[in-house]
């Protein structure tokens, strides 16, 4: 399992909304943070439903995943 999977299996859903992101990530992610990266188009994939953002849970930890950096060792 990486770093990241265990968010996904304890996520009850399999999307998150951008107003979510903090919950899922225990805070390593901010809502607003994501926005301004999805402005300049370095944001994980994401859908719409109205004015509502939401990022599905596969894509998000698979970003996250690619972003991390950990110590060597």
């Amino acid at each position: 399992m990486s770093d990241f999977q265990f968010l996904k299996k304890h996520w009850p859903s399999g999307i998150v909304a951008r107003t979510a992101v903090a919950e899922f990530s225990g805070g390593l992610l901010d809502a607003k943070t994501l926005a301004n990266l999805d402005s300049i188009g370095e944001g994980p994939p994401r859908g719409t439903l109205g004015r509502k953002v939401f990022y599905p849970v596969d894509a998000l930890v698979e970003w996250m995943e690619k972003r991390a950096t950990f110590p060597k060792g």
